[in-house]
């Protein structure tokens, strides 16, 4: 089996440097938001949108901060005090070495961490948020590469021939779901938004945000169906999950969105009157 070989060949460790251990779960989040502020930036020249890179790099810095807070913000919520367990300190709320992070919850920190930033340069927020998202698909691939590497968020039990034994996951062979995650969050969501974008003059304001809530609310829906939910929650009735509970509503918001973009057409643009 390829890819259990593969698991036990990597060290979530990636590298020392005295007493500081890089690990690979952390080069993930900064290859993300590089390769994140490189699509913004060359998608919005070939929009014409006349952003800066000093724009695309502040308005990046606005989203590490906000994804960092609000997926650790919406992880505590729901995935621990959901589960009506609580905090051995407020202090732990910290503690986001100790693992604990909710995509939902980045989501929403990314967008109000980017449009303060775009507040105030008076750059266009709905633009600002269809070029995120066409990069942050790179992101997500690399951040469940890095769940795999750490030998997290696995799968239920199989037989298929790629299944992965786990060290923390019971002595059987399991559902590398991460590496499905990777695949159809990261790579497909990244190719359909990124052929999307081609198109000079580009689509309307929010038709690439739309784009992506729908594909990541129906793709982390099904892929929950294979994978083992956190074990503070488990099922909250019947085979759902806390995953795809809050994965519904980013559906019907991307639906929503599509819609509106359609019917108002309004054309992307950098900044806003008053620059």
């Amino acid at each position: 089996m390829f890819l259990d070989t593969l698991y036990h060949a990597l060290d979530p460790v990636a590298f020392t440097l005295g007493p500081i251990a890089v690990r690979w779960y952390g080069i993930a989040y900064l290859l993300g938001f590089i390769c994140a502020g490189v699509v913004m930036y060359r998608t919005a020249r070939r929009w014409k949108l006349g952003l800066t890179v000093d724009d695309v790099f502040s308005i990046v810095i606005g989203v590490v901060f906000g994804v960092i807070i609000g997926a650790r913000l919406f992880y505590v919520i729901f995935y621990v005090y959901g589960a009506g367990e609580s905090l051995s300190s407020p202090l732990e709320i910290f503690a986001t070495w100790e693992g604990g992070m909710s995509f939902h919850g980045g989501l929403v920190g990314a967008v109000v961490g980017g449009a303060l930033v775009c507040r105030h340069y008076r750059i266009s927020i709905p633009t600002v948020c269809d070029l995120g998202v066409i990069g942050a698909p790179l992101g997500l691939f690399f951040g469940r590469c890095a769940n795999f590497v750490n030998g997290e968020l696995w799968g239920k039990p199989t037989d298929l021939p790629w299944g992965v034994m786990f060290e923390t996951g019971g002595g059987v062979y399991r559902h590398p779901s991460q590496l499905y995650e990777a695949v159809l969050e990261g790579l497909v969501i990244f190719a359909v938004l990124y052929a999307l974008s081609r198109r000079v003059p580009p689509r309307p304001q929010g038709t690439f945000m739309g784009w992506f809530l729908t594909l990541y609310g129906v793709f982390r829906f099904l892929v929950e169906f294979v994978r083992v939910p956190d074990a503070q929650l488990g099922y909250l009735f019947g085979p759902i999950t806390m995953g795809q509970l809050l994965s519904l509503p980013l559906v019907v918001l991307g639906i929503v969105v599509l819609v509106a973009a359609h019917r108002l057409g309004r054309p992307q643009v950098g900044y806003v009157e008053g620059r």
